[in-house]
């Protein structure tokens, strides 16, 4: 008999292709939790600027257990395998471009951003730094191929993840039990180790190290919706100080003149008494606005009304009715400055006031958070998922400078030389009083780059406001908001490091590439400063006019995926953990001021306007802005005041709140205290400046919340 090959029958095959599909039960179950944490794990991974373990690891994995299990539970209800099937690969698909859009932030802007900010900015990314993001994506090339894994995996295995037999009853129940039980363990630990974090403090950046993509993102909507809880304000409240009087601003308590001098030798002249100095305050009733308030607007009277007002010095009104040009410089810093190759940036930041103790701190919303503690005075919270400067726009902002001046008759024109509309500064600026014009709004530059020539911009515009003032006597207040320093730092794409590459390369011959580039993208902003300095001396009116220039953040795309070229730049070691990162500079500088005046105060961006309103000699209300005017001298080094000089980093990565004072630094990356050379505290005193930090950040967001200054000025 001749062999017969085994032939199993239609039967047989279909039940072997049936035990097939059927798959594992438990595969099922616990794939798209797998999924989840493979990618929060993959992002932590790559994030250098996160430590991967700790708690935050911890809660990552309740949450990711949490959300994978309700997905598969959702798709195992679905009765159509085949569309069960379908929405998996979507919502892998979806989860993966969103670790990669986050991964391409945290590589290009140092931050993470969230749906709202994703959405508002896309096109904006996409249109204006197509090449800029080209790179960010070979960059992190590694991570996408790595991020592909779990959807590459489903595809290839579809039928025997979500296969055709059920789960029976009690599975789905015991998943369903599953998904509370990790949520609410997610929950309590994060409440109970990250409350602040978690609640008034969140922020999607510092939120997806500590709770993960999802439910940062779950929060960022969940408080866009029902707004972001609030802290026990209560706690905030200073002790109750008497409120000195004012000499109103109108006092100018500048150099006056002795009585009792006179010419004749013969007379003795009785010496002249030290002089009494007013406050910054204005007309406020706190008390009584207080009493006829609730909620939020009666816990912000309290507060504000029981701050301790900054003090008038010798150098308030020392500017009063000359001019102001105000200069927010894209990614500057001291370390670009050089007397050979950066004359004029020389000239500026050492023959003025020499500010040696200023700090730009890293408000994680790049330019527009820098820019928006520069022009207001206010720490640039995220307010309800986004950034400080929108919940701004059409809000009553009465001590921005541009309403200042505007009010007393200045023209106040603005300029960008970037498209006008990129972050809405159109708007805000808008609001804060300015006259702005951007590339697509009546700024047109001889020539289209990315980025753009800071030196085009001010051959474009100063002539006008110039002219205006010398033929009329019109002051003016102009605003410039740069863009050369802009990152991405290489010789490929930034038209301003090719520009001025010959130059960088002579002056830095052993650096790396970013920093030869960053230096060289930098030397436009000096030409534009010397073509400006050049024409007000021109037109001889460099002695009416104050030029402030700082940064909006530090250059911190010098810091990239391995490597830490910004330490590289100062020569000097540290992490963006701690404070000593965001040292930078601030310029004040006018050809009136005869010798320079050093400046050891700690000071932040914050101050700039409280400390310009002082020297102008506006009229403005010191305890209704966050920062202070750095001139005042109403506080002991050694001693706690609600007026102290008061560095804030706010959330300073996920850490807590750092902060610097005339005492020393607490760095929250360590809790530690470090007073300075002779200085020696009460027990109280970090707990009380802790509080104050707290108060200020939490405050901040209120006056955008509560339109706080229309409640107090209509």
């Amino acid at each position: 008999m001749a062999y017969q090959p085994y032939r199993p029958t239609r039967v047989q095959r279909r039940s072997r292709r049936n035990r097939r599909f059927a798959g594992s039960p438990l595969l099922s179950i616990l794939f798209f939790p797998a999924v989840i944490l493979y990618h929060e794990l993959l992002l932590r991974l790559f994030d250098g600027d996160s430590p991967f373990f700790g708690l935050g690891l911890l809660r990552i994995l309740f949450f990711s257990l949490a959300a994978g299990l309700l997905i598969g539970l959702i798709l195992e209800l679905i009765p159509a395998r085949g569309v069960s099937r379908a929405i998996g690969i979507v919502l892998i698909a979806v989860g993966t471009v969103l670790v990669c859009i986050e991964r391409g932030c945290r590589s290009m802007f140092h931050v993470y951003y969230g749906l709202t900010t994703m959405g508002s900015m896309g096109g904006d990314v996409v249109g204006d730094f197509a090449g800029t993001v080209f790179e960010v994506f070979v960059g992190i090339l590694p991570f996408v191929i790595l991020s592909l894994v779990p959807l590459v995996v489903f595809v290839l295995l579809r039928d025997v993840i979500v296969n055709d037999r059920e789960q029976e009853g009690a599975v789905r129940v015991m998943m369903a039990a599953a998904v509370v039980a990790c949520q609410l363990l997610g929950f309590l630990l994060s409440f109970l180790t990250a409350r602040p974090l978690y609640t008034y403090d969140f922020t999607v950046s510092n939120g997806i190290p500590e709770f993960g993509v999802i439910n940062s993102f779950r929060l960022e909507l969940e408080y866009a919706v029902f707004g972001t809880p609030e802290p026990d304000l209560s706690g905030f409240k200073e002790d109750p100080t008497p409120t000195p009087p004012s000499d109103g601003p109108s006092g100018d308590p500048g150099t006056s003149q002795n009585p009792n001098t006179s010419e004749d030798p013969a007379v003795t002249a009785t010496p002249e008494p030290p002089k009494e100095y007013g406050y910054n305050v204005m007309d406020i009733d706190f008390e009584g606005l207080a009493a006829n308030s609730s909620g939020n607007l009666k816990s912000m009277h309290e507060y504000f009304g029981s701050l301790t007002p900054s003090q008038q010095n010798e150098y308030t009104g020392m500017f009063k009715g000359k001019n102001l040009i105000f200069i927010t410089a894209e990614a500057f810093s001291p370390y670009c400055i050089s007397e050979e190759l950066t004359p004029t940036l020389y000239k500026l930041s050492h023959e003025g006031f020499v500010f040696n103790n200023y700090y730009q701190p890293d408000w994680t919303q790049s330019t527009v958070g820098g820019e928006f503690a520069n022009d207001t005075g206010i720490i640039p919270n995220w307010v309800n998922g986004g950034w400080a400067v929108n919940a701004a726009i059409g809000n009553s902002m009465p001590f921005t400078l541009g309403n200042q001046f505007a009010k007393l008759g200045y023209s106040v024109p603005a300029w960008h030389d970037h498209t006008y509309t990129y972050y809405n500064r159109d708007q805000y600026l808008a609001t804060f009083g300015y006259d702005y014009h951007g590339i697509g709004n009546g700024l047109v530059l001889p020539h289209t780059t990315w980025p753009n020539s800071d030196l085009e911009m001010m051959e474009a515009t100063v002539d006008g406001y110039i002219q205006d003032y010398v033929d009329t006597g019109k002051n003016f207040h102009a605003y410039y908001m740069s863009v050369s320093g802009h990152a991405n730092y290489n010789f490929g794409g930034n038209a301003m490091s090719k520009k001025n590459r010959e130059t960088a390369e002579a002056a830095y011959p052993n650096a790396s590439e970013p920093v030869q580039a960053y230096i060289a993208c930098n030397l436009e902003l000096e030409y534009a400063m010397e073509y400006l300095v050049d024409k007000l001396e021109t037109a001889g009116i460099a002695d009416d006019t104050l030029i402030v220039l700082g940064a909006d953040h530090y250059p911190y795309a010098l810091v990239t995926d391995g490597a830490d070229y910004y330490n590289e730049l100062r020569g000097v070691k540290d992490s963006e953990m701690v404070t000593s990162r965001y040292r930078n500079t601030l310029i004040m500088w006018s050809a009136c001021i005869e010798e320079p005046v050093i400046v050891d105060t700690p000071c932040y961006s914050c101050d700039i306007v409280p400390t310009l309103s002082n020297l102008f000699g506006l009229e403005y209300d010191s305890r209704l802005l966050i920062g202070r005017d750095v001139f005042a001298t109403n506080y002991e080094p050694d001693q706690y005041s609600s007026c102290m000089p008061l560095v804030v980093f706010a959330n300073n990565h996920g850490q807590g709140n750092s902060w610097i004072t005339a005492a020393g630094t607490y760095e929250a990356s360590t809790k530690t205290f470090t007073p300075n050379e002779g200085i020696t505290v009460d027990d109280e005193y970090v707990s009380r400046v802790s509080n104050l930090v707290a108060g200020k950040i939490n405050y901040s967001k209120l006056i955008l919340t509560q339109d706080y200054y229309k409640a107090l000025f209509g």
